[in-house]
């Protein structure tokens, strides 16, 4: 276990870095506008099922090697990249069937479909992953051994700050989807605003540096 001093300071610096809207958080963003609260919190669910699984390989050792080789972080970068511009053009592109969608015209997307797209982002969230691996290992209290069950303890409070960071985020873009779902127009502009957002984030991503 680790010592209060080194929880409460871990607690802290991860409340800062989640609260600065990042990959995981624009894209539940972009969602809740271009779909729904629905997807949203599914998509928020499948995201942190994805840093769940992330934190489990940094605690296995995988966080080592992505923060020791620039080819590894690189991979992982685009990869989630190249998924979230994807969906934003799906988004984009579908953008006229939310009004219909609303009347009862489209059925939901299937849950577990939704699930696993949050989970592939939260997977390859490079921010989360070296945040894991090169950041939380410094709060490891030494003296109090179980470096491994300190990483995994510490990467809960992580992972349960960031999931009330983003039910916060979700609630809120649904709930201004709503008002602008009164107007067949103002919902087609949210979905293909919902699904640009997510392009330019990929985009982003993908030329940004290691800091995303």
């Amino acid at each position: 276990m680790p010592s209060v001093h080194h929880l409460v300071a871990f607690a802290v610096t991860a409340l800062i870095v989640i609260v600065v809207p990042g990959p995981s958080v624009l894209f539940i963003v972009g969602r809740a506008l271009a779909v729904g609260r629905r997807e949203a919190m599914l998509t928020m669910v499948g995201n942190t099922l994805g840093a769940a699984f992330l934190l489990v390989a940094v605690a296995l050792g995988l966080g080592t090697l992505i923060a020791a080789s620039a080819v590894a972080l690189t991979v992982v970068k685009l990869a989630g990249a190249a998924y979230l511009i994807y969906l934003g053009i799906h988004a984009f592109r579908t953008r006229k069937s939310l009004a219909t969608a609303l009347t009862g015209g489209v059925r939901p997307a299937n849950t577990r479909r939704v699930l696993r797209q949050g989970f592939l982002v939260g997977v390859t969230n490079a921010k989360t992953a070296v945040f894991f691996a090169a950041v939380l290992p410094q709060f490891i209290d030494p003296a109090a051994g179980h470096a491994t069950l300190q990483i995994l303890l510490l990467g809960l409070v992580f992972i349960l700050i960031a999931l009330i960071s983003d039910s916060v985020w979700a609630v809120a873009a649904g709930s201004a989807r709503d008002w602008f779902a009164r107007s067949p127009r103002r919902l087609e502009l949210v979905g293909g605003t919902g699904g640009l957002m997510m392009i330019g984030l990929g985009a982003s991503i993908a030329v940004s540096g290691s800091k995303d």
